[in-house]
């Protein structure tokens, strides 16, 4: 599902919205996390799961390619896990 069939979705299950207001709504939602995870927050959204920031040490990686060896920078990288609502309801539970 992509961005414009989640505001479509929630449009639809909710007539007396504007689709403009949906639309706000969600990259709101959006919008909030993203910022959260760029201060270094954890956001955690329960029966769904919870998004951090994981820190990836700099190492010397290498170029599939050619096979020369890369200094590789320190960086940032969102990570998700699932909570345990969303496990049992995709493993059948």
């Amino acid at each position: 599902m992509i961005r414009s069939e989640l505001i479509q979705k929630i449009a639809d299950e909710n007539p007396h919205l504007y689709q403009r207001d949906v639309e706000r709504i969600v990259n709101t939602i959006f919008e909030e996390i993203t910022n959260a995870m760029a201060r270094g927050d954890r956001v955690e959204l329960r029966g769904f799961g919870a998004f951090s920031v994981k820190k990836r040490d700099a190492r010397v990686g290498r170029n599939p390619r050619t096979g020369e060896s890369v200094e590789v920078d320190e960086k940032h990288v969102p990570f998700f896990k699932t909570g345990k609502l969303l496990r049992d309801r995709l493993n059948g539970k």
